[in-house]
């Protein structure tokens, strides 16, 4: 993670190159959302339901990007088995 952007390189591009590096993809961003979210109904809101509804998405999400991930790397070892 060099850090170092070009000044032709957008701002938004150089974030999105350290959130892809640190592992952190779409898919943490979204739950880290969602929990927000959550607490946001929850706490503030004070409707307690929907906060409890909007805190069951983290799970879901992660363990759908880990069947998508899952499922490319099956695809890449059946490619390389050709």
């Amino acid at each position: 993670m060099s850090g170092v952007m070009t000044s032709d390189e957008p701002a938004s591009s150089g974030i999105a190159q350290e959130v892809d590096e640190s592992g952190l993809g779409p898919a943490g961003l979204a739950s880290i959302g969602s929990v927000a979210l959550a607490l946001y109904y929850y706490y503030v809101r004070g409707d307690e339901q929907r906060g409890q509804f909007v805190g069951l998405w983290p799970a879901t999400i992660i363990g759908m990007a880990t069947y998508l991930k899952l499922e490319q790397v099956r695809q890449q070892l059946t490619e390389t088995d050709d």
